[in-house]
């Protein structure tokens, strides 16, 4: 995920840009920074929630029984098999398997179809959008995984000039873009869904919907770590028996409303982030 140009967070990286917005304090406020709404029984949305899962649980209550002669568990309906249901829903798993290779801690040796392209750009965005693009050795595994080798060359040079110290500064990381000490640094991308918008055995364009997280963890932060929704589109080639990218772009959103779950402090954020790994992707 980039970082954007809003709340002191700047630049263009010509391989994709966005925008992180920091909420200052108004009112009442924890260590992180973050305002927390006051509550005084459960909330009208909340109930709105409960009453909306409720609907949901019985629906699907409803539709498990629904009797079928027949019925062996797979019925479509309409004729049609599991897999086309799936092709009709892009963000419905297909049950394909993920992949079992990896280079440099990037999941590779994706399957020569739609699937694993749309695999293959998921994995690659969680990797273009991490903390380790703002190190230069792993910025530059990370681009030599995920590129095609006719796009390395040129957008490592294009990064390497984008993730200067002075970008280091307005993200608030010392000039060898490390965390200032009692902080932790967070950037992590998150898939949501995929669709490809174009495809042929050798050429993909797949979108990428994801949510992130931004900014710095620590008491006192100015840079707040805060969530953004953006989507992703990853041109990929075929080359050299895997999925490889030839460009990447992103934009924001879609984003949904915000919830009412109160903002965590900085060290419970700093420690799931520690805590929790991430995932290999597969569609």
């Amino acid at each position: 995920m980039s970082i954007g140009d809003d709340g002191g967070y700047g630049d263009d990286r010509g391989s994709g840009t966005g925008q992180t917005r920091t909420r200052l304090p108004d009112g009442e406020s924890d260590t992180y920074g973050t305002p927390r709404r006051g509550r005084s029984g459960l909330s009208s949305r909340n109930l709105v929630t409960v009453v909306g899962v409720v609907v949901l649980l019985i629906a699907a209550i409803a539709f498990a029984n629904r009797g079928d002669s027949g019925n062996d568990g797979t019925d479509t309906g309409s004729g049609g098999s599991p897999k086309d249901r799936a092709a009709a829903q892009p963000t419905a798993p297909t049950g394909t398997k993920p992949v079992t290779g990896k280079s440099a801690g990037i999941a590779t040796g994706f399957p020569k179809t739609e699937q694993g392209a749309q695999s293959a750009a998921a994995n690659y965005v969680v990797a273009l959008g991490s903390s380790g693009m703002f190190n230069r050795d792993q910025r530059h595994q990370i681009v030599g995984t995920v590129m095609a080798p006719s796009a390395v060359d040129g957008l490592q040079s294009e990064l390497d000039n984008a993730y200067s110290p002075t970008f280091f500064k307005n993200a608030g990381l010392k000039p060898d873009g490390t965390a200032p000490a009692g902080m932790t640094f967070v950037n992590r991308t998150i898939p949501v869904g995929t669709k490809s918008t174009a495809f042929t055995p050798t050429e993909a364009t797949v979108e990428v919907w994801c949510t992130g997280l931004l900014g710095l963890a620590g008491d006192g932060s100015t840079k707040p770590v805060t969530t953004n929704w953006l989507t992703f589109t990853v041109k990929l080639t075929w080359a050299g028996g895997d999925w490889k990218t030839l460009s990447y772009s992103q934009k924001n959103g879609p984003a949904p409303v915000s919830g009412d779950v109160p903002a965590s402090g900085a060290k419970e954020i700093a420690g799931a982030v520690a805590g929790y790994g991430g995932f290999t992707y597969a569609r």
